[in-house]
């Protein structure tokens, strides 16, 4: 069974990755792994032990707590069904995060001012 940990951490791990357009291959070969074994850590199938984690989180350029950033705050948002709680987990939404950045910073911010609108209309 997995630990709610693991799975925070993994998230973690797939979420930098992803948003630094960074395969599992390629982390794996970074890290000296296979990319099966990333899988793993993403799903939170395998626990990171705190050397590979290091090895990690060089390879992101993060720290290592950048894995443990929001395990709090999700906890307490499971019970709060309006906001999925793996927000960030998910690719469709690192997809349109990735490409609202990619906007010109004027236009992006019409943009986010026209969806603030929307969500108070809502």
């Amino acid at each position: 069974m997995t630990h709610p940990v693991d799975v925070h951490v993994g998230k973690r791990v797939r979420h930098r990755r992803w948003l630094i357009g960074m395969t599992q291959q390629q982390l794996a070969e970074q890290v000296g792994i296979k990319f099966q074994q990333i899988q793993k850590y993403e799903t939170g199938a395998n626990r990171v032990s705190a050397s590979r984690l290091w090895d990690i989180a060089d390879a992101l350029d993060v720290p290592v707590s950048f894995f443990f950033e929001g395990l709090e705050e999700e906890a307490k948002a499971a019970g709060d069904k309006s906001i999925p709680t793996d927000l960030m987990g998910d690719k469709e939404a690192l997809d349109l995060v990735r490409s609202y950045y990619a906007i010109p910073e004027n236009q992006r911010r019409r943009l986010f001012e026209l969806a603030r609108v929307l969500s108070d209309v809502a």
